[in-house]
């Protein structure tokens, strides 16, 4: 059989081949081994039902307001905040601390990760320190580096560019070494340039582990966040929750947790549907 036979009788499909006329039918019916289609809001139903057990948790006395507030007084404290304007003026400023932060660490560690990964003196004197600086917790850097930095924007900024660039690193890294040989050999068959080769393969081939390490990385971009928020802060988020600590308002603090919540669950969409839009030409179980 010619190749051309081969490949007009694969393109055909099982039930229309002649080969098979008469045959039963075993394609499989039930429901398909993977996980299914893609609901659409399916990510809600989550926090949704959280949210349903926290009301009625309150509602029916079971939780007790002074441990953690109702869900309608958290409701009433934020239109009382946004009236005042206090509110979006802390959330700006908690946004733009996070981004700026999260903006460096993406920026240091794809470009740690491709020096890292394309070279091997890169990585001798890149990887050990950064594996050191992951075996470090960044809550133990905080106190030297207000001791070097002082307690301005300069030293939350930072604090939150050393949790954001390590995952980064990371999974960047990793995704560049787990390129197939075989299309850095096509590559070389073909005679690309070093330019055209970090374009064509390394870029494509590290871009699943770079959106996984942003996923991690916008997570600790909020970690930290709330963290340095909390230190000698005279603005955002978490000087607003360590105020009402202080003055034993429960009701600002579970606003305050709610907003990083509802913060970290959008930037976290927003990196999914980035991810789902650059690999479109993946196929996998994620759909």
């Amino acid at each position: 059989m010619s190749a051309a036979a081969v490949v007009e009788r694969t393109a055909v499909a099982p039930h229309q081949d002649p080969a098979l006329a008469g045959r039963e039918d075993v394609r499989p019916t039930g429901r398909r081994l993977g996980p299914g289609r893609r609901r659409r809001l399916a990510g809600l139903l989550g926090p949704s039902a959280l949210l349903l057990l926290w009301t009625a948790a309150s509602a029916t006395g079971l939780l007790d307001p002074r441990i953690l507030s109702e869900p309608w007084t958290v409701v009433a404290t934020a239109g009382e905040l946004i009236a005042d304007g206090r509110l979006q003026e802390n959330l700006a400023i908690s946004a733009q601390r996070a981004g700026l932060g999260l903006f460096f660490g993406i920026v240091v560690g794809a470009v740690l990760a491709l020096v890292s990964g394309l070279s091997r003196a890169g990585e001798a004197f890149i990887d050990g320190p950064v594996q050191i600086k992951r075996a470090i917790p960044g809550l133990a850097l905080i106190p030297l580096l207000i001791l070097w930095f002082g307690i301005d924007e300069t030293m939350k900024v930072l604090t939150i560019t050393l949790g954001v660039f390590v995952p980064i690193y990371l999974q960047t890294h990793a995704g560049l070494r787990g390129i197939d040989l075989r299309y850095v050999e096509l590559a070389q068959t073909v005679g690309l340039s070093r330019a055209g080769f970090i374009r064509r393969v390394v870029l494509p081939g590290a871009l699943p582990g770079f959106f996984l390490g942003l996923r991690f990385a916008v997570t600790g971009a909020w970690v930290s966040l709330v963290v340095v928020e909390q230190i000698n802060s005279t603005s955002g988020i978490g000087y607003m929750m360590e105020l009402a600590r202080t003055y034993g308002q429960t009701n600002i603090i579970v606003l305050g947790l709610a907003v990083y919540g509802i913060l970290g669950l959008l930037s976290d969409g927003v990196v999914r549907f980035i991810e789902r839009k650059a690999l479109s030409w993946q196929r996998t179980l994620a759909g």
